[in-house]
């Protein structure tokens, strides 16, 4: 059994609350000059540049990329060797993002019930998925998921008949219907069977993926690349101001279904895919 300290899982989170607000991911930043060599509107290729110079300032003078610095979505793979001590978890979690959010200036958009909307001050509490796994580490990733973005996400129970073509058009309709709100070019996550949960999970987990990892399966790999052209013909663009680059990626995540159902969930990320992983 190996023992992992409350104290460590705190300095862990804060770390990547900070990190994650303030340095864009290489996998992003490939991404946006990928998109500017295939990009054919001038405005377009303006946003994008102006996308890179923004996440260029954020980290030389360690700011935050963006005013929405996001709701912090943490996924733990939790080995069933590991032993969390010096207190729980989800503590640990909430006192790490208290301090992140904090000592690093980043706004808190937390408000403590969806009714009464009055703000918990600290961006606590976060949004934590534990799914126990072999060995003894523990392995903690972070998204800071801005709510512009979020907010455009959609579910929908297809019918079995409904078929690959149904699914395709559904997500393709959401994307449509986000338009310049999800701040594109945004990367399209999307959770295929299970049950209505599971599939909101599914599409939440893909985003965690860096963009251009493909799904190991080939023929969802397939799919992901033909999304990826059909949605980047819709004319969108960076920003919603015109062009091809709509999407940066889409990830696709599957799961055993009832043979009476087919659950889609589409959770969109803005062009600023915030994700940081610490293994403790």
């Amino acid at each position: 059994m190996r023992e992992v300290s409350y104290q460590q899982i705190v300095s862990a989170v804060k770390d990547m609350c900070i990190q994650a607000n303030y340095n864009l991911g290489d996998d992003t930043l490939k991404a946006f000059r990928e998109a500017l060599k295939q990009e054919e509107s001038e405005t377009g290729k303006d946003v994008l540049n102006q996308l890179i110079e923004n996440a260029q300032i954020a980290s030389s003078e360690q700011v935050p990329m963006c005013q929405d610095t996001g709701m912090a979505v943490f996924i733990v793979e939790l080995g069933q060797d590991c032993h969390i001590t010096g207190g729980s978890l989800y503590d640990a979690i909430n006192q790490g993002i208290r301090e992140g959010y904090g000592d690093g200036y980043l706004r808190q958009s937390v408000v403590k019930d969806p009714l009464d909307r009055k703000n918990t001050g600290d961006n606590t509490p976060g949004v934590v998925h534990i799914e126990l796994v072999e060995g003894d580490r523990c392995t903690i990733h972070m998204a800071a998921k801005g709510f512009g973005s979020e907010n455009m996400s959609r579910l929908q129970m297809l019918k079995p008949a409904d078929g690959l073509e149904g699914v395709k058009q559904f997500i393709l309709e959401t994307v449509k219907l986000a338009g310049p709100n999800a701040c594109p070019p945004m990367v399209v996550g999307v959770g295929i069977g299970g049950t209505f949960e599971k599939a909101a999970y599914l599409a939440k987990k893909s985003l965690f993926r860096e963009v251009g990892e493909r799904n190991p399966r080939p023929d969802l790999a397939e799919l992901e690349q033909d999304l990826i052209e059909q949605i980047n013909k819709l004319g969108i663009g960076p920003q919603g101001m015109g062009g091809r680059t709509t999407a940066l990626d889409v990830h696709i995540e599957t799961f055993a279904t009832h043979i009476a159902g087919l659950p889609v969930a589409v959770n969109i990320n803005c062009h600023a895919t915030r994700h940081k992983t610490a293994v403790l």
